[in-house]
């Protein structure tokens, strides 16, 4: 027989409860009560950093605190990241994600990381997505299209050389990633930033490049590099003859870069969702779209639990890499 409880102490429960949740409304209202502290784990002027002040910037005015950008460079990324981990999770210490310091740095650097990407995190949103393009020195390499250009270098074991942005970085992984995917054998070269290596390339001191596609458009544009294949969900307008690495048939090197928000592990889910809300219209703002296009990038705006798993797979594509290339820290 199923025993109906006293309606009275159920709703003097109930009240309580209610009593309770109203205490806490306020509190939960209140956030930000006052500014917060963003962590940009590389120097100023880069693609994170513009990104990162961008964004937050309007976050800013939507949330009606400031959103204070505290540039924390040094090991590719790895010395911000860690002081964002160790960060109280109250909301006010936030940092921002990229490719290199969730995926990259933890697949060259597995025994002496002080941070774990999956374990001390909690995503916040992915802000925005940024291509990557191979290009060729058009002089050394005399090819038009991707089908030439692979015939060259299948034919030629060796022979031709990459520049990336430096060792066991995320380009450096993609150029490796593009020999597994392809059976090519081409020799890195490695370089302390995208610009140095683009120049290289330019010069013909290197034969290719692999690279973010902002440091690279203006060369590509100019003529003196040609695109070969970009990774990106469709053709770029301004360069419409390039095709996608998914066109091409090898949708594995068909991966953007990304730079998102990040809070501390164990950071309250009703700030973290109110972040991503404040976020989300951002992404949304025209003057910010405007911007980040200009930046070669597009904006993002998606779930915690879908950064979550963008994270994840760029972190198990990245371990594959250097397990498989048997990359290491130089």
């Amino acid at each position: 027989m199923i025993k109906v409880r006293p309606l009275v102490p159920a709703l003097a429960l109930t009240g309580a409860a209610a009593l309770l949740a109203g205490a806490a409304t306020p509190a939960q209202a209140a956030y930000p009560a006052h500014s917060i502290r963003v962590i940009v784990p590389f120097a100023a002027g880069g693609s994170t950093d513009i990104i990162a002040r961008l964004v937050t910037q309007r976050m800013a005015a939507e949330l009606g605190q400031a959103m204070v950008i505290e540039n924390r460079g040094g090991a590719g990324g790895a010395v911000g990241a860690a002081e964002a981990a160790r960060a109280a999770p109250d909301g006010y210490t936030l940092s921002i994600a990229t490719v290199s310091t969730m995926a990259v740095n933890p697949a060259c650097r597995p025994h002496d990381l002080p941070y774990d990407p999956i374990k001390d995190f909690q995503p916040v949103t992915n802000f925005a997505n940024t291509a990557n393009i191979v290009t060729v020195n058009p002089k050394k390499m005399p090819v038009k299209d991707f089908k030439e250009f692979l015939d060259l270098i299948k034919k030629n074991p060796g022979k031709f050389s990459y520049a990336s942005s430096g060792t066991c970085g995320v380009l450096h992984l993609m150029g490796e990633s593009f020999k597994m995917a392809t059976g090519t054998n081409i020799v890195h070269v490695p370089y302390k930033g995208s610009g140095p290596a683009v120049s290289d390339t330019v010069a013909g001191h290197v034969d290719m490049d692999f690279d973010n596609l902002p440091s690279s458009m203006p060369q590509v544009l100019a003529g003196n590099l040609r695109a070969m294949a970009i990774a990106w969900p469709q053709r770029i307008p301004a360069i419409k003859d390039v095709p996608t690495f998914k066109e091409l048939g090898y949708p594995v090197l068909n991966q953007p870069v990304w730079y998102g928000l990040l809070a501390p592990k164990g950071t309250p889910m009703d700030i973290v969702n109110k972040l991503r809300d404040a976020a989300v219209v951002a992404l949304k703002d025209p003057k910010v779209v405007k911007a980040l296009q200009e930046q070669g990038s597009a904006p993002s705006g998606n779930t915690p639990q879908e950064f979550a798993r963008e994270i994840r797979e760029q972190y198990d594509w990245a371990k594959d890499v250097v397990a498989k290339q048997h990359i290491k820290m130089e």
